[in-house]
């Protein structure tokens, strides 16, 4: 149990450390926003713009795919139907009795 407590010391000693150094990196971002407006927005409409066409290419494949599985089951349920009903036709069919003619 006390080696326990002391990993816990640890996490709460590093954790000041880390989150003065996200507060200092976020200052830093933040002031090279306000000093350069031009070129953050541009980097938000350039990204923004990719991530947007990219998911509407991602949802155009996955309704594609849907599409295609659902006519991949259709076309499925054709084939057996018909091999049913051509196995059910041949079935119907006797072969004739090799001994017994008709005349």
């Amino acid at each position: 149990m006390a080696t326990q407590e002391g990993g816990d010391d640890d996490q709460l000693a590093a954790s000041p450390l880390a989150v003065s150094w996200v507060e200092e990196q976020y200052q830093k971002i933040k002031q090279n926003a306000e000093t350069y407006p031009y070129v953050w927005g541009s980097y938000i409409v350039v990204y923004g713009g990719f991530a947007l066409w990219t998911t509407y290419r991602w949802r155009k494949l996955r309704k594609t795919e849907d599409r295609v599985r659902a006519l991949q089951e259709r076309l499925r349920k054709l084939v057996e139907a018909e091999e049913s009903a051509s196995s059910a036709a041949l079935t119907d069919k006797k072969p004739p009795v090799e001994g017994k003619t008709s005349e």
